[in-house]
């Protein structure tokens, strides 16, 4: 199925790159001025530390991992084209690793003498948009087009190869949103595995100065029918070899209460039915392990200079209520990083110009169930974009 997504989406990109010289030579002037042209990116540096982290030995012993502290970067530089008010092309390159297609850090250096890792360059953005009176599609790699509040069930930095579609219709201060898409999942930067198809519903209302978000949908994951692939063996937990089907429910309130102030709430439930025989073991110790929930609140925003936020989050993952291959990788240093965990976000963040943010993050966690592990994590992110 992954082969066949590439080879239709092909056709597509290259009747909409080619285009241009179908016209005449006025009207493609104009579609190539400097104007439709869009480049924009993004700078972080990155420095990390973890320690405390304990995990519980079978002879009743805790064992305490070494401490790790480094110094990365993130890069990322891409364009769009727009040829027209109903069309759109997009292209990021960005930094990271081939077999990694969740991070895209490079490690600078590892104070503590541990391996730096990969250094390479991807593109992980390359498609074809179109919209019209409400309606939109894409076709290539791109990010997941389901509303969300958070990473904890999707990392931002997963793109994804396939087709997308949509609706979006106002009515007053109110607008419902329609997304569905077929892909698949990325493996490494270079290949992908297995499907994803999915479906949601998004009812956003706008009262006063306040702004309401509710979404409910479905991500079903169909996994490749070898699981012993070598694409298939870059995803944690064996979940190349794994079926979900997530159903999420978020709630958003956005309040201008003298600050800004926003409110979240997400519940995951993965109702994929897993045997206490089945083949893989952890899959049978986990079966049941399928549920999940996130609380959020910000105060502030960061949109210009001066601008500050605060943030909590408290998050209750179980083992199999993410694809762990997929979710955030921020909260934890074991694998995978996503899921069989409970813990704490603190947040602190600052705009000192509008191009540049500094972000503070402090993490509190441990696992749900098996052996016991727990860590603490802090990070200070420069971000700086343009």
């Amino acid at each position: 199925m992954n082969k066949r997504l590439r080879q239709a989406a092909l056709p597509v990109l290259a009747v909409g790159f080619l285009s241009p010289i179908a016209v005449t030579p006025n009207v493609q002037a104009a579609m190539l001025s400097a104007d439709k042209f869009n480049i924009y990116g993004d700078f972080r540096l990155r420095l990390e530390s973890d320690w405390g982290y304990e995990e519980l030995q079978a002879d009743g012993t805790v064992k305490l991992k070494d401490e790790r502290n480094r110094a990365r970067i993130r890069a990322r530089i891409g364009m769009t084209y727009k040829p027209t008010k109903n069309y759109e092309y997009g292209v990021r390159l960005r930094t990271g690793s081939d077999s990694n297609h969740l991070s895209p850090h490079i490690t600078l250096t590892d104070f503590d003498n541990n391996d730096t890792g990969a250094a390479d360059f991807n593109f992980d953005k390359w498609f074809l948009k179109a919209n019209s009176n409400g309606l939109w599609g894409w076709v290539g790699r791109n990010g997941l087009p389901f509303w969300k509040q958070n990473e904890m069930f999707w990392d931002d930095d997963a793109t994804i190869v396939g087709i997308a579609a949509g609706y979006q219709k106002k009515f007053g201060t109110n607008k419902i949103s329609l997304n569905t898409a077929h892909l698949s999942p990325a493996a490494g930067m270079h290949a992908s595995t297995g499907n994803l198809a999915l479906g949601q519903v998004v009812f956003t209302t706008q009262i006063g100065e306040n702004k309401i978000t509710a979404a409910g949908g479905l991500l079903a994951f169909s996994a490749n029918a070898d699981r012993d692939s070598d694409d298939a063996a870059l995803l944690w937990d064996g979940n190349g070899g794994r079926d979900y089907n997530i159903w999420i429910a978020s709630l958003q309130g956005k309040f201008k209460l003298g600050l800004p102030l926003t409110v979240g709430v997400d519940w995951m439930q993965n109702t994929k039915n897993y045997s206490e025989t089945d083949l893989d073991p952890f899959t049978a110790a986990n079966r049941d392990e399928t549920e999940g929930y996130v609380f959020s609140l910000k105060v502030g925003k960061l949109k210009d200079k001066a601008d500050w936020l605060l943030g909590y989050y408290y998050a209750h993952i179980e083992t199999f209520a993410v694809n762990s291959s997929y979710a955030q990788d921020d909260f934890a240093r074991w694998d995978p990083q996503s899921s069989n965990m409970k813990g704490h976000e603190f947040r602190a963040a600052y705009k000192p110009i509008k191009m540049l943010s500094i972000v503070a993050r402090y993490y509190m966690l441990e696992t749900i169930i098996g052996t016991e592990k727990q860590g603490d994590r802090f990070r200070l992110d420069f971000n700086y974009k343009f």
